[in-house]
């Protein structure tokens, strides 16, 4: 319901009864205002929400009394602490995971790829080492070794687009505890996931075909490169003093197993510093002398590394075996998902404690942003934190707690610009969005890591190769966001995906099982068929191809015409039904054994006041039950006499 006193600041105010409380439900207004933390804070339409001023909005940001500033400051500095220790937590996750997965991630580069064998390696990859920024660099740095051919890298590019992806899922599922919460934060997750799908489903067919990117790319490339310098970003530098102090991994290694400089990860073990010293120094010496003797003249390190500024990390080992640097990633990739899950608890719960009894015109108001604005912010956080997952990761649950919407009305973007009036034919489904922008915006972003490894690479099919991944994201961000009924497309399946989670929170990890690894892992193995050039492997291909499309389009028929959409939603919520009602059933029975004592006490009293003899009662309650005994078995009756 929309205010009806719109020029009253105070209207926005929480309202205290006479009681001293907290009024919590806009029912209890004057105005029929909402505020964040209403207990029917979600009955409100985002439509009949009228817009707000941007003095109500300063003013309910900046006046206060010094009591209150005192709590937004302690609020500020919780937010701050729990936003840093979060930001650790997913710096942490991808050096664990990069040590954890690092040597098999490496071997699955490779030249000899089709299409969709190169689109699977690029997206496991990034799945595995948790980085797109990582997978694109060591990409990059193939092509410019030429170990791996431009046409190549680019299906590579494009599945490290969908792998990077994964992280903000898996920081959704940090909100399983509230329902709510969970479907607003995987929508706003899964938006990222189905735009970059979408994206490969018709740019890696069309690029097949044509090789625009290829040739696109190839015409606006210079006639010379010159080799540039590494850029750290601020967050980069201020979050790796920390995470390399506890684990900090090897990327050489991924790219020389990569390029074939050696075989596997044996070569770096056992990892041995000179004369036991583990220091950055006595621990990266190389050897320089044919005779120079590991452990004496020089140094080894494995998939654990050391650091110039900070020295060795505590997971580092003299001696240590690769099973030892395995098991130590395996125990910081449990810790950092420990910390990830605590801080974004504690973020959240900072975050609704300042919100509430915000009015939501006024929160809607201060998070309205033009969605070519949202875009660039989208792009321009991207390349300072140098990381699209940490940008979609930190969005995702202020998307649940409901700060950011996964939506934003078309008709307050034309009431906040000099556009003329909603046209009449225009439905509310007719929107341009928040979440979905700012993800745009960070896909573009995370390009520039390409290019500042393209301009160290010194190598123009480096280059050409960064170039491929800008204009892909730029290609899908032309086809899927322009035009309304395109955007809905994305939207749509994020808000499907939402819902799903909510009936049943077995969704989540299922779908991320599924997307990133299983489906993946099939297509590898389909296609690697095609390519052993044997008339037997070929046909056996064809009949998977085959009976994989037959089992889709039976599926297919299924979900419309025989109503499996409903057949499913209902089984889920019989489901979910069930396990609430297995969890509050010993709860129950106490409840039901109270109520039934509290009866028996009542029908005492009334037998007292009525004065009915309670044998009378009792007679009339024990008669069925003799009924049933009087009706025996011939068997028991004849035992009987």
């Amino acid at each position: 319901m929309a205010d009806t006193d719109t020029n009253n600041p105070a209207a926005d105010e929480p309202l205290k009864s006479a009681n001293t409380e907290v009024i919590r439900s806009r029912k209890d207004r004057p105005t029929g205002s909402t505020h964040f933390g209403d207990v029917d804070y979600e009955d409100e339409n985002p439509d009949e929400i009228e817009d707000a001023t941007w003095g109500e909005v300063c003013r309910t940001c900046c006046c206060h009394d010094a009591k209150t500033w005192g709590i937004i400051f302690i609020g500020a500095c919780a937010a701050s602490f729990f936003l840093y220790f979060f930001l650790i937590a997913l710096e942490l996750l991808g050096s664990s995971a990069k040590v954890l997965t690092g040597c098999a991630a490496g071997g699955l580069f490779g030249d000899n790829f089709n299409p969709i064998a190169g689109l699977v390696i690029g997206e496991l990859c990034t799945a595995l080492l948790q980085s797109s920024s990582t997978t694109t660099s060591i990409i990059v740095s193939l092509v410019g070794a030429q170990a791996v051919s431009v046409k190549s890298a680019i299906y590579m590019v494009m599945g490290a687009n969908i792998g990077t992806s994964v992280t903000n899922t898996i920081v959704a599922m940090g909100q399983m505890g509230d329902g709510l919460q969970l479907e607003r934060a995987f929508a706003g997750a899964t938006v990222h996931d189905f735009f970059n799908l979408l994206s490969v489903l018709v740019l890696l067919p069309l690029e097949a075909i044509t090789h625009y990117l290829f040739y696109l790319t190839k015409a606006m490339l210079p006639s010379e490169t010159k080799s540039g310098e590494t850029w750290e970003g601020p967050i980069k530098a201020i979050v790796s003093p920390v995470t390399d102090r506890i684990i900090k991994s090897n990327k050489n290694i991924i790219t020389d197993i990569a390029t074939g400089k050696v075989a596997d990860c044996s070569y770096y073990y056992p990892a041995l510093c000179i004369d036991g010293i583990e220091d950055y120094k006595h621990c990266h010496a190389k050897c320089e002398e044919e005779g120079d003797k590991v452990g004496v003249d020089c140094g080894r390190v494995g998939l654990i590394a050391c650091d110039k500024k900070v020295g060795c990390p505590a997971f580092f080992q003299h001696g240590a075996t690769k099973q030892d640097d395995t098991i130590s990633g395996g125990v910081c990739l449990f810790l950092s998902i420990v910390l990830l899950v605590i801080c974004l608890t504690g973020l959240v719960n900072v975050l609704q404690r300042g919100l509430k009894g915000m009015s939501t015109r006024i929160i809607f108001k201060a998070t309205n942003v033009n969605p070519l604005a949202a875009m660039i912010i989208g792009a321009a956080i991207t390349m300072l934190v140098q990381s699209s997952s940490i940008t979609t990761s930190v969005l995702t649950p202020l998307v649940g707690i409901g700060v950011v919407r996964l939506e934003q009305t078309f008709s307050h973007v034309v009431a906040n610009s000099n556009l003329s009036p909603l046209p009449s034919q225009l439905s509310p489904a007719t929107t341009s969005t928040q979440m979905f922008p700012l993800t745009l915006g960070a896909n573009l972003g995370t390009t520039v890591t390409g290019l500042l490894a393209a301009a160290v690479a010194d190598s123009a099919d480096a280059l050409q190769v960064a170039l491929c991944h800008l204009f892909f994201n730029v290609s899908g961000i032309i086809i899927w966001y322009p035009l309304p009924f395109m955007r809905r497309v994305p939207m749509n399946a994020a808000r499907a995906m939402g819902r799903w989670t909510r009936r049943s929170k077995s969704v989540p990890p299922i779908y991320i099982a599924m997307v990133f690894f299983v489906i993946p892992i099939a297509l590898l193995g389909i296609s690697t068929l095609f390519t052993q050039k044997k008339i037997g492997y070929t046909i056996l291909g064809t009949f998977l191809v085959i009976f994989i499309a037959y089992a889709i389009g039976k599926f297919v028929f299924w979900w419309k015409r025989l109503d499996g959409y409903n057949k499913t939603m209902a089984y889920l919520d019989r489901r979910e039904m069930k396990n609430k009602c297995m969890k509050t059933l010993p709860e129950d029975m106490l409840e039901l054994k109270e109520d039934m004592s509290q009866m028996k006490s009542r029908m005492a009293q009334i037998v007292e006041y009525t004065g009915v003899p309670l044998d009378e009662e009792e007679m009339e309650v024990e008669k069925p039950m003799q009924d049933e005994e009087t009706v025996k078995p011939e068997g028991d009756a004849s035992t009987e006499s």
